[in-house]
C-alpha cells in the first residue's frame, strides 16, 4: 500500500530541511534537542532520577499512570535513536502513553550514548538499570515479580538482548518484551534493506552511521549481545510483541526474530503496521503512533495482569 498520508506529511517536511542522520553526532543531538514537542498526556507524576551502575550516573525518568493500584507493575523503556541520539525527552509522548495504557510504573532510561560510550555500554547500562528496579520495588511501589522491558528501533535492540542476558545469566525475572521496529541483526543484505534504502526517514546510510559509531569493531557486530537475532536458541524468552513498519530498512530484521522466537516456543504478537515508516511509533503528527503506543501498553497490562 502506500505510504499513509500523515507519515508523507513527515516525509516531506524533512526533504524539505535536507536533515539527515549522518555528521557529527554532538551536533545531531544539539539541533534535534531543539526540535518543538508537543504536550504529552497527563500522568499521575513524573520524576527523574539518576541511579549509579557501571562506575556512572545513569539518568531515569519514572512515569506513574493516572490509575492503578498502590504497586504496579513495571515497563522499563529504553529509547531510539541508533545507540547514539535519543533522550527522554524524545521519548516522553509515548511513555505517558505507554503508562496510562498499561496502568505500570515506566522507567524510561537515559542510557550512555555513543560514540563517546561504544558498545556494550548501553547494554550494560540498560540491564544495571533492569536489575535496579527488580531490586527496589517497594521504594519505587513497584512488584519486582511483573518487569517487562521494551523500546523503539535501537531500544528495541536492548530490550531483546536485556532480555537475553537476563535469561542466560539468572535474572532479574522479566515477564515480557515489547520490541518496536528493533534492530536484530549486524546485516544489511536484507529485502527490506534493499527496497527502503533511501527515502523513508531511516536510510541505509543512517543506519552504517549509527553502527559505525556504536562498535568497537566489525567483529562486535557479530555478538549477540549486538545481534540478538544471531543467538542460537531464543527458547524461553519472555513473551513478546514485536512491531514492525512496511516502509523500514528494519522491517525484515525485526519480523525473522518475531519468527525465529515463536518457532522456539515463545508466544510472540508480530504486527506489521503497513504504509508506515521507521519513527512513527509514538510520533505525535502520526495518529498510527499515538495507537501503537496504546497498543503495546495494553500488551503490557494483559501480559503483567
Amino acid at each position: 500500500m502506500p505510504v499513509n498520508p500523515q507519515a508523507q506529511v513527515v516525509l516531506d517536511m524533512m526533504a524539505a530541511t535536507g536533515f539527515k542522520l549522518v555528521g557529527d553526532p554532538v551536533a545531531v543531538r544539539e539541533m534535534l534537542a531543539l526540535t518543538p514537542r508537543p504536550q504529552g498526556e497527563p500522568v499521575a507524576s513524573v520524576e527523574d532520577r539518576a541511579i549509579t551502575a557501571n562506575g556512572a550516573q545513569i539518568p531515569v525518568r519514572i512515569y506513574r499512570p493516572e490509575s492503578g493500584p498502590a504497586v504496579k507493575p513495571a515497563l522499563v523503556w529504553f529509547h531510539g535513536g541508533g545507540w547514539v541520539i535519543g533522550s527522554l525527552d524524545g521519548s516522553d509522548f509515548g511513555c505517558r502513553i505507554m503508562a496510562n495504557a498499561s496502568g505500570c510504573t515506566v522507567i524510561s532510561v537515559d542510557y550512555r550514548l555513543a560514540p563517546e560510550y561504544k558498545f556494550p555500554t548501553a547494554v550494560d547500562d540498560c540491564l544495571a538499570v533492569t536489575k535496579w528496579v527488580a531490586e527496589n520495588g517497594p521504594e519505587l511501589g513497584v512488584d519486582g515479580a511483573r518487569i517487562a522491558v521494551g523500546g523503539d528501533s535501537a531500544g528495541g535492540n536492548l530490550a531483546a538482548v536485556v532480555s537475553q542476558l537476563a535469561r542466560d545469566g539468572g535474572g532479574p525475572a522479566i515477564a515480557f518484551q515489547a520490541l518496536v521496529y528493533p534492530v536484530t541483526n549486524y546485516d544489511f543484505s536484507t529485502a527490506s534493506y534493499r527496497d527502503n534504502a533511501e527515502g523513508y526517514l531511516l536510510e541505509r546510510d543512517s543506519m552504517e552511521w549509527f553502527w559505525g559509531h556504536y562498535l568497537r569493531s566489525e567483529a562486535d557486530g557479530a555478538s549477540t549481545k549486538a545481534s540478538p537475532l544471531r543467538h542460537t536458541n531464543l527458547a524461553g524468552l519472555p513473551p513478546a510483541i514485536v512491531l514492525t513498519a512496511e516502509f523500514d530498512p528494519l522491517r525484515d530484521e525485526g519480523e525473522a526474530y518475531a519468527k525465529r522466537m515463536r518457532a522456539a516456543g515463545v508466544p510472540v504478537e508480530a504486527r506489521r503496521y503497513d504504509g508506515q515508516i521507521h519513527g512513527f511509533f509514538a510520533n505525535p503528527a502520526i495518529d498510527d503512533g499515538s495507537e501503537a503506543a496504546r497498543h503495546v501498553g495494553k500488551a503490557v497490562a494483559r501480559a503483567l495482569s
